[in-house]
């Protein structure tokens, strides 16, 4: 009776080993069908955003350059 316990311990690792593999392998491309239609529609209502809108006005005005000073004279 022992060994028929022995045995029984392979033979469950093989059905949950197939049924883990049957898992692993099922259909997965449904929900990435979906997605991809939701990335399609993000990526069109950011273009049209993006052509709709003025363009942007600069934050803080560029700064003016500086006005050349006259190099420091010595006086002796």
């Amino acid at each position: 009776m022992a060994a028929l316990a022995w045995l029984l311990i392979p033979l469950f690792a093989v059905v949950g080993a197939a049924i883990w593999g049957s898992w692993v392998q099922r259909n997965k491309t449904i929900g990435d069908v979906a997605e991809l239609a939701g990335y399609a529609r993000f990526r069109d209502a950011m273009e049209r955003a993006h052509s709709a809108a003025p363009p942007a006005a600069p934050l803080r005005p560029a700064p003016e350059p500086a006005a050349a000073t006259p190099a420091a004279s010595s006086t002796v």
